[in-house]
């Protein structure tokens, strides 16, 4: 049958050129070309294809069954005959299916359990701009399957806004160069932006409400508003319903937690005489084609996952969208009609938004990808074709993961408890819950805890798992059946990776017994005070204090949200003591921990049995002399400050004198700053304060002791010939040098006791001349000088007549360069 034309069937001639002469190309066309739809029906009867199968990739579940839905229509068929979706939550595929569309994520599985990808002609990534983490590691692995088994395998890369040419030098097979890009001008019909502002005193939700309800006095249509989350979408429903009074405009909410049939009351257009009013997350930036829409109104703010690789969490954060994000949703308006797009932001500001979102690649938990590539046979992420690599951080702390939850062994290498784990489409932490609930008879259970983790919504959103079990049970929606269904599905594929593993040891049967299966680093205890806890990882977590989890003393922690230094407990349920040692008794340690007390400057020790930084067990217990507690006692003394400890004068002046030389020859003498004392408390101070357990303890005599040991014996002798401690002056007086002054080293002295010095003293074999602060009878200063021969020859004679009339009693010589140095005063009557 004849098909309404669209745009991007002006470029499908030169997209199947490229695909008859070559394999890889990369199709660059705008928002509502047409490119999802039409271009997988134009290449099923491509000579190439030969009866093999056409997958097309989504990034959204939604999205798949939309577009599977809407190519079998063209064909007047319904999805399931010629055209079929597969997705976690339903599928419609049958046996004359030719082409599948599927989310990334099952694509993921298809080619590490197949990587031949048997009967598979072509693998279309739909929308890669949008940089899933599923999407780069199945572009990886499509690529490097093509060039090692499959050479006659199709891959084509589909996008709206995408920098066209650096994909195809990712495709580049290194024989003819970067692949073909063919571009589609697309047919939008014009869209008029308005910018209305943001006020950051008020809440998104209300301005949004007064946004929508303003657009849909001003212009006809229904309206498409993107809001960041189904939080703020429920909150804005509630807003505009107070708002709206005019009874032919239904509020339609659409986000991924939805059943399918709440869905496509988004999507479908509305009856006649009526509006509508949508209010989605970001899932329908793309792919989707709403009916009737004619107004966006734009927040332009968006929720996406952020991993911390150093603590291992993942947090949701609002951020602003990209410039690409922005206009996709402005594209919009303007699929079917003209348009309007109200954005919640002043014209200025949109050039400061960044160019495109950043890849989930970089900001992800990379421990499924790591996993998939172990099985794959590739440890390094490197060697693979990503269009940006993997932080190796991430990776690291992927690898770290997979050792903890048994995927990997002590060699990093895939374990069989890893290979089962990979065999389910699950993130590993949730597989190995559910392989391992298998192994215990708890299958089941452990997969619907894995349902209930893994997707939003299900079962409510209260913060106690053992409640959202229940609420799961008693949901008879269609998305709760299928849910169950699928847990069922994942507890009998669990069984079969596990067989053969041989019987486990039988939990309690407690959802908290095979959560801490999945988050054994996120075993909490509760701090006592009805409010924190601390997880076995060592970070700290609160949680709503009228939760009755709250006052637990153990909890399994499935989900947090916010900052590491501010994480929120969001899932977890309570978790009994004999849970913890049933299940990880063999990591359990015990043994006497020795820390430093500060409110008595001692050191107290506590006989501890701990699970990581959860302590299960504790009591009072002496303290051990030895070298755990010399090296707290030192930890704490350089904490409270290396410059407090009792040093004598001596020991001060030693150490002064040690960092002058330094000063002067870095590269010989060691480094004796606090600070750098205080590094190295351990290895210079505590090896002398083994028996001590009190600040109070460490004396001179013990610290004479220690900083014996910072200079070899050929530097503590040099060390006393280039700085010594005392200058002797003509008189025969040894003064003391301050080797701390200010200006350098400096000797104060009487200045009759330099009468005869023609001179000026020097120390480090003559190199470094000393300040002279040079002194009255009576101790106070008269003069600072650094060379005594030219005080002499010009301002002693001012010093002089000054000081004959203010004491008479000592000689001012005319000539002091060549006078009797003297301590004393002239005798009486002289």
């Amino acid at each position: 049958m004849a098909l309404p034309p669209l745009p991007i069937d002006d470029a499908l001639p030169a997209l199947t050129a490229a695909l008859r002469q070559g394999s890889r190309a990369v199709l660059v066309a705008p928002p509502g070309a047409g490119k999802t739809t039409r271009v997988p029906l134009a290449l099923l009867d491509e000579p190439w294809v030969q009866g093999g199968k056409i997958l097309v990739l989504e990034p959204r579940r939604i999205a798949a069954r939309a577009a599977a839905e809407r190519m079998a229509t063209t064909l007047g068929e319904t999805a399931g005959q010629r055209v079929g979706y597969r997705a976690r939550f339903g599928s419609r595929i049958g046996r004359a299916t030719r082409i599948e569309v599927i989310t990334e994520g099952i694509f993921t599985r298809m080619i590490v359990d197949d990587p031949e990808l048997s009967g598979v002609a072509a693998v279309l990534f739909d929308e890669f701009h949008e940089r899933s983490l599923d999407a780069d590691l199945g572009l990886a692995l499509a690529l490097e399957a093509q060039s090692a088994l499959r050479e006659d395998l199709r891959v084509l890369v589909m996008s709206a806004t995408l920098d066209g040419a650096r994909v195809a030098r990712l495709l580049d097979d290194g024989q003819q160069g970067p692949a073909p890009v063919i571009e589609s001008e697309g047919r939008a019909f014009p869209v008029e932006t308005r910018h209305a502002g943001r006020d950051p005193r008020t809440p998104i939700d209300r301005q949004m409400a007064d946004l929508i309800a303003r657009a849909l006095r001003a212009d006809a249509g229904s309206v498409l508003a993107f809001l960041p989350g189904t939080a703020e979408i429920r909150r804005t429903e509630r807003a505009l319903r107070e708002l709206l009074s005019d009874p032919a405009i239904d509020i339609a909410p659409l986000y991924g937690a939805l059943s399918p049939a709440e869905q496509d009351r988004a999507i479908s257009p509305a009856p006649k005489g009526r509006r509508k009013v949508v209010l989605a997350t970001s899932i329908a930036e793309t792919s989707l084609t709403i009916e009737d829409v004619r107004i966006v109104v734009d927040s332009g703010l968006a929720r996406v996952p952020r991993f911390e690789p150093g603590v291992g969490l993942t947090r949701l954060e609002t951020v602003r969208v990209s410039r690409a994000a922005a206009d996709q949703r402005r594209g919009r308006a303007g699929r079917t009609a003209p348009g309007i797009c109200w954005r919640l932001w002043n014209e200025a500001e949109t050039m400061s938004l960044p160019a495109y979102a950043t890849p989930e690649i970089l900001s992800a938990d990379l421990s499924r990808l790591v996993l998939d590539l172990a099985i794959w046979g590739v440890s390094d992420p490197a060697g693979l074709a990503f269009l940006d690599p993997p932080p190796e951080a991430a990776v690291k702390e992927a690898r770290a993961l997979l050792r903890l939850l048994g995927a990997f062994d002590a060699q990093g290498q895939v374990s069989a408890l890893g290979r089962a784990m990979a065999r389910l489409p699950l993130e590993p932490r949730l597989a190995r819950m559910v392989i391992e609930g298998a192994r215990r008879g708890a299958g089941e259970d452990a997969a619907l805890i894995a349902a209930l983790v893994s997707e939003r919504g299900l079962g409510g959103d209260g913060l106690d798992l053992a409640h959202r079990l229940d609420g799961l049970a008693r949901d008879r929606l269609r998305r709760a059946e299928e849910a169950r269904r699928l847990a069922g599905r994942w507890a009998e594929e669990a069984a079969r990776a596990a067989r053969g593993a041989g019987a486990a040891p039988a939990l309690s049967g407690s959802p908290a017994g095979l959560l801490a299966l999945a988050f054994p680093d996120r075993l909490a205890r509760g701090r006592g005070d009805g409010r924190r806890f601390v997880l076995a990882n060592g970070r700290g977590a609160a949680i709503d204090p009228a939760s009755p989890l709250a006052r637990a003393r153990f909890l399994a922690v499935a989900e947090l949200t916010g900052t590491a230094e501010e994480a929120r407990i969001v899932l977890a349920a309570e978790l009994s003591e004999a849970d913890i040692e049933a299940e990880f008794g063999d990591r359990i340690t015990e043994g006497t921990e020795t820390s430093f007390d500060p409110a008595a400057g001692a050191l107290r020790a506590r006989h501890v049995r701990r699970l990581g930084a959860l302590v299960l067990a504790e009591r009072t217990a002496r303290v051990e002399a030895g070298p755990q507690a010399a090296a707290a006692l030192a930890r704490a003394a350089a904490a409270q400050g290396i410059a407090r400890l009792g040093f004598s004068d001596a020991q001060r002046q030693w150490l002064d004198r040690g960092r002058f030389l330094h000063a002067r020859a870095p590269g010989i003498w060691p480094d004796l700053s606090d600070d750098r004392l205080a590094e190295s408390a351990e290895d210079w101070l505590a090896p002398e304060l083994t028996g001590l357990t009190a600040l109070g303890q460490i004396d001179a005599q013990v610290l004479g002791r220690a900083l014996a040991g910072l200079l070899p014996w050929e530097l503590s002798r040099r060390l006393e010939e280039e700085a010594p401690t005392h200058f002797e002056v003509p008189t025969g007086s040894r003064l003391p040098i301050d080797y701390a002054a200010e200006g350098g080293p400096l000797l104060a002295v009487r200045v009759q006791e330099l009468f005869g010095l023609g001179t000026h003293p020097a120390i480090a074999q003559g190199r470094v001349p000393l300040t002279l602060a040079l002194l009255s009878p009576a101790h106070r200063p008269i003069q600072m000088t650094r060379d005594l021969p030219a005080f002499w020859s010009g301002s002693w004679r001012d010093v002089r007549a000054e000081m004959r009339g203010r004491y008479p009693r000592h000689p001012w010589p005319e000539d002091p360069a060549n006078a009797e140095p003297t301590r004393r005063a002239k005798p009486r009557g002289t």
